[in-house]
């Protein structure tokens, strides 16, 4: 990396960083990894391969990029409009998350309350229901016309699930505890709450894969367990996803928190970890709702 220039003390004056060769080789890597998975899907032999290089290559790309920016701002090189604009960056991006689980949601609210009505010759799917599938009835969870996958089991809202989402509103406890302890500058309950807000998120994905060998081996819910199936795996897969990235993150903000590069008055970081794991919390209690109790 360049060396970036001195550092800027005038607020009018905007860091620029140096060039940094991180964005293409993200561009590339995300390609390699999109092309792997493509292939795989479509049996390709080498597709699996490919796919994991790619997330591997991806991962080096990351893991160097933010090393970049964390030695800049360790550095004194970023002054109160470079804060602002990588708050304004989180808030977006938080908000782009918030509609990738808002579609996702929505395609659960018209399965239910359009799609599978129609096919049972509600409303104007009565010609729908006549020519393509007589007979069938609507209800909720359904595995499709012509029963696609067979009979199945759903998860029961009241075990796992209710203990994963004691565990997630817990973990939303101990960051605030932690963010608390960071502002009042004491550092051992910072990096005990924190530690405890990791352990939490690896407890959840714990419980999450438990209950997903439970479901595909004893439920016969698999994700060709019709329109239920495939939904269920989709919302709660891809929050499981988030949950794995998020319990990264806090990973990452403990080591630095331990290294001491956050302050009371200098620690976005850490803040914007924190925003990205309540919003991981509030998005599991409408999981929780809609595909657990509904």
């Amino acid at each position: 990396m360049a060396q970036p220039p001195d550092k800027p003390h005038d607020s009018d004056v905007y860091y620029v960083p140096a060039k940094s060769p991180w964005p293409i080789w993200a561009s590339l890597a995300l390609f390699i990894t999109m092309v792997g998975f493509a292939s795989w899907l479509n049996e390709v032999s080498w597709g699996k391969t490919v796919f994991l290089l790619g997330l591997a290559f991806l991962a080096v790309v990351i893991f160097k990029w933010f090393a970049d920016v964390i030695t800049e701002s360790v550095r004194g090189l970023y002054n109160r409009q470079v804060d602002v604009s990588f708050r304004q960056g989180m808030i977006w991006f938080i908000f782009s998350e918030v509609m990738f689980f808002a579609a996702f949601f929505a395609s659960l609210f018209y399965t239910r309350q359009f799609a599978l009505p129609w096919l049972a010759g509600e409303g104007d799917g009565a010609m729908t229901n006549a020519v393509l599938w007589e007979g069938f009835a609507a209800g909720w969870p359904s595995n499709g016309p012509a029963s696609i996958g067979g009979a199945f089991q759903t998860v029961g809202a009241w075990g796992l699930p209710l203990l994963n989402t004691l565990i997630l509103l817990a973990s939303g406890v101990t960051i605030t505890v932690a963010h608390h302890a960071l502002k009042a500058e004491k550092r051992g309950q910072l990096l005990l709450f924190l530690g405890l807000t990791i352990v939490l998120g690896l407890v959840f994905l714990f419980f999450q894969v438990e209950e997903y060998v439970h479901a595909w081996s004893s439920l016969n819910l698999t994700l060709g367990s019709g329109i239920y199936g495939s939904t269920f795996y989709m919302l709660t897969g891809f929050h499981g996803l988030h949950v794995t990235l998020g319990t990264l993150m806090l990973i990452v903000i403990w080591l630095r928190c331990l290294k001491g590069h956050f302050s009371a008055d200098n620690h976005f970081g850490f803040e914007a970890v924190a925003w990205y794991w309540h919003f991981v919390d509030v998005v599991w209690l409408g999981l929780f709702l809609f595909v657990y109790v509904l």
